[in-house]
């Protein structure tokens, strides 16, 4: 294994794929190169921009076509990773594919459909380390990709160390996490002391570990809201015009530019379609943000029964949150709405309520067609199109609503803050110099790199590969907020081992280090026992006479033989005594004698390839059962009371519970067997002086 580990996700949003490749220090080279300060933070993640690559639209597309997901979306990301990623790393580097709101709107017999064929795709045009499809290539509920993204906030600001530089009061030093897609919206943060006590079974215990093995723990409170995304909540919206004015073709709409038709499915109305026969609905810009504004305001429900107070918006359970030493970041949507247009070439000023509402004003009051040839001069920059024109009036109110009066953050350049600060005059144009203390702020990237919820996923996923100190420490993960290991705790590689020692094993096992020759063992003797198992039991037999002649020249003892026997026969299937075929006596205690049923349900349930059960069992043999009514009383009890069938079990060991005068004693059979018949009529002849050798071999 090189020095650098590398990591790639592929980020499967709603509106299209994104592949972020990823690189740190394998846990070795960045603790002998660490210095103290570096010692107690985590593991420095690299990135570069021409790294990524995002392609439309999302995967969602292909549910009902899962087939071509591969060949039409897959393989030109793929691609793109294999260029960056060293050849000789490859086979070393976790893929991942994890889905977010788009896929879970999806039906659960498409998503299971496109998943499974990411995962077949990528292991079949790949050398990526796919161990798990379950883990690597899956939809990750909404809560989860919050909690990724605040881990990817934190790490990127300083909050996870250097407190003391990020001491916002009352001994809370981390960032709230704010992120907005299309389809979903998901807030993070850690509560203040009081609300972390009270709210203690909300939030979700986080455990991470820095370069020297130090523990890292947080307790943080996540949710997140589907159909809360800016394009279900437009779709929300539409729905709702349309239903407020049943009939009506022309639909007038405050949320777009005066002027501009297009259809209730936001595209352009084209001649001799069914919106410019008059057939169907269609939306009319008007231009009037206020009104905008207010008739996006129900979308956030906010009358819906708060169960468990307090509540946010949509009747879900949130902490109080404590705006003094909560600060928040957004990213995705926050970030296009607010800078994209509005604050270009402004890109670390701080959000200003105030201005921010100023600039959308002035913007959606225009005229469609003057800001059609706005966008053709690129007025407001090369990314603005006209869908994009078009969309960010709706989005800056949306996001307006959801911001202040769904979350609750205050309106700066309006409400005062605490301590009556206000900041209507004194306009931080350089966040980044103020330490991102305003109660909410949009940002895109933070020292150069993008914070993504994907960058979060990394971080834990690299602090889990670094050694503990101690066999005692727990491992890296997150769950429930119980002490330990809570029984849904979420392991970032999918195991408790520590990937430092699981990852390169096959490099451990044979470097220099102190557990290299045990290891060696270890595994000869795995090789041995496979081989045991997989020749059968003639070759065993074969094997173990040849190991007999070998050993066993010169000695002139057959005692010494048998004893030799004694030892490996069983371990090679031999017995001490040629084996012959059992056979029962005529008369009643045979009639006792017969096979049990075969539950072949039973085996299925948990066979190896059962996906529910990956637990081996017995290879269905059918067991031996004794007819009630004849079951001897003294008999141990293997025997279920209530049924005839002996208890299966797993392994060698117990005695045979059959009264020995139902099988023929060896002395009978050796009697029977010199007359030259056996006891059936039924059975072959034996020729007399081949049962005489037998007879012979056993004295």
């Amino acid at each position: 294994m090189g020095q650098w580990r590398y990591g790639v996700i592929l980020d499967a949003g709603s509106s299209g794929t994104r592949v972020h490749i990823y690189r740190w220090l394998n846990s070795d080279t960045a603790r002998a190169q660490a210095s103290d300060a570096q010692l107690q933070k985590l593991p420095a993640i690299e990135s570069d921009s021409k790294w990524t690559k995002k392609i439309h639209p999302g995967i969602s597309t292909f549910g009902d076509s899962p087939h071509s997901v591969g060949p039409d979306h897959l393989d030109e990301l793929l691609s793109h990773a294999l260029k960056y990623v060293p050849l000789d790393q490859v086979p070393h580097t976790p893929l991942f594919l994890l889905a977010t709101a788009g896929m879970r709107i999806l039906p659960p017999d498409q998503r299971k459909a496109v998943l499974d064929e990411v995962c077949s795709f990528a292991r079949r045009t790949t050398k990526f380390q796919l161990p798990d499809c379950d883990l690597h290539v899956q939809v990750i509920p909404g809560e989860t990709e919050g909690l990724y993204g605040w881990i990817a906030a934190n790490y990127l600001l300083g909050g996870f160390d250097n407190t003391s530089e990020h001491d916002h009061g009352k001994g809370h030093h981390t960032y709230g996490f704010l992120d907005m897609g299309g389809a979903s919206a998901q807030i993070a943060f850690a509560p203040n002391a009081t609300e972390a006590e009270k709210h203690a079974n909300d939030l979700t215990l986080l455990r991470l570990r820095a370069v020297s093995g130090a523990p890292l723990e947080h307790r943080v409170f996540v949710t997140t809201w589907l159909g809360f995304g800016v394009n279900q909540a437009r779709h929300r919206y539409v729905d709702a015009l349309v239903a407020s004015s049943p009939g009506t073709l022309e639909l007038p709409d405050p949320c777009l530019p005066a002027g501009l038709k297009i259809t209730t499915d936001g595209k352009p109305i084209k001649p001799g379609s069914q919106e410019a026969k008059g057939k169907e609905p269609y939306l009319l810009g008007t231009g009037k943000f206020s009104e905008c504004m207010h008739q996006t305001y129900p979308l956030l429900e906010k009358d819906k029964e708060c169960l468990d107070a307090p509540c946010l918006l949509n009747g879900q359970h949130v902490p109080a949150i404590d705006f003094d030493v909560n600060h928040f970041v957004g990213v995705s949507e926050y970030w296009h709405t607010t800078h994209q247009i509005f604050e270009m070439g402004h890109k670390d000023k701080a959000y200003d309520f105030k201005t921010y509402q100023q600039r959308v004003n002035e913007f959606c009051s225009k005229s469609w067609e003057k800001i059609e040839k706005g966008v053709a001069k690129k007025k407001w920059g090369k990314k603005v199109d006209e869908t994009t024109a078009l969309e960010v009036c709706f989005k800056a109110s949306w996001l307006i609503n959801v911001l202040h009066d769904g979350i609750g953050v205050p309106r700066v350049g309006i409400e005062e803050l605490h301590g009556g600060q206000n900041t209507t005059k004194d306009i931080i144009h350089n966040a980044k110099e103020k330490g991102f203390l305003d109660p909410f702020q949009a940002v895109n990237k933070i020292g150069g790199t993008e914070l993504s919820w994907t960058l979060g996923k990394m971080v834990l996923y690299a602090s889990s590969e670094v050694p503990p100190p101690s066999t005692e420490a727990l491992a890296v993960g997150f769950g429930a907020n119980e002490a330990g290991i809570p029984g849904d705790f979420q392991y970032p590689g999918g195991s408790p081992f520590i990937s430092g020692e699981n990852s390169d094993w096959h490099d451990r096992l044979f470097s220099n280090n102190s557990r290299r020759l045990p290891g060696f063992f270890i595994f000869v003797l795995i090789l041995v026992v496979i081989a045991y198992l997989y020749c059968g039991r003639d070759r065993r037999k074969n094997a173990f006479q040849k190991v007999l002649q070998l050993f066993g020249r010169g000695s002139g003892s057959r005692h010494g033989l048998r004893k030799r026997r004694g030892f490996a026969g069983k371990l090679f299937g031999i017995r001490s005594t040629p084996s012959y075929e059992r056979v029962l006596e005529d008369g009643e205690a045979a009639d006792d004698f017969e096979l049990g049923s075969l539950d072949s349900a039973s085996d299925i349930d948990h066979s190896d390839s059962s996906e529910e059960s990956r637990v081996g069992r017995t290879s269905g043999w059918a067991t031996p059962q004794i007819k009630a009514g004849h079951a001897d009383p003294s008999t141990p009890q293997l025997f279920d009371p209530d049924r005839d069938i002996i208890s299966q079990g797993v392994g060698l060991g117990f005695s045979n519970p059959i009264k020995r005068d139902g099988l023929i004693s060896r002395t009978d059979s050796r009697e029977r067997m010199a007359g030259g018949k056996w006891s059936r009529a039924s059975s072959p002849s034996r020729h007399r002086g081949h049962l005489g050798a037998l007879k012979e071999s056993f004295d």
